[in-house]
């Protein structure tokens, strides 16, 4: 008979056990990684073209940048300073561990694959995060240190 019980008790344990890990931001929100947040910037610019949807991911003067842009094919012209059409991408490295939840500031480099003038294209951007309260935000571009081509 215990075991029984033990046995119906055990995957509301685990259900209360993992979503007690999730952290989450005042309104309920799951609190995004620095990997999602930069993911999510490069999606809304290059999948999406959507400057508007971009810029929840962003300090508010590079959103006054990209508003001076307006759409998204001048903010990677501009802004990133890489026009790309059918891209993929993924994170290429991070400069953060295990101790993420001691430091403010990351750097992540996400690296793209797509379509530029019609050519194959592999390149990379570097963007530095810093953590206001419990979100991540893009604080830097930083500028282009070399390009690969595929």
């Amino acid at each position: 008979m215990l075991k029984m019980n033990s046995i119906k008790v055990l995957p509301v344990l685990l259900l209360f056990i993992l979503t007690a890990c999730g952290q989450s931001d005042e309104f309920g929100q799951p609190q995004l990684t620095p990997e999602q947040v930069s993911l999510g910037f490069f999606e809304a610019i290059y999948v999406d073209r959507d400057v508007e949807k971009a810029k929840k991911f962003v300090a508010p003067d590079i959103q006054e940048i990209m508003d001076h842009y307006h759409i998204a094919s001048a903010v990677q012209r501009h802004v990133l300073g890489l026009s790309m059409k059918q891209v993929t991408m993924s994170i290429d490295e991070i400069d953060i561990d295990f101790f993420r939840k001691f430091t403010d500031d990351v750097t992540v480099i996400v690296k793209m694959q797509g379509l530029k003038g019609g050519r194959n294209w592999i390149d990379d951007r570097t963007i530095r995060l810093h953590k206001q309260g419990n979100t991540w935000v893009i604080v830097e571009i930083l500028p282009e240190k070399g390009r690969i081509e595929g």
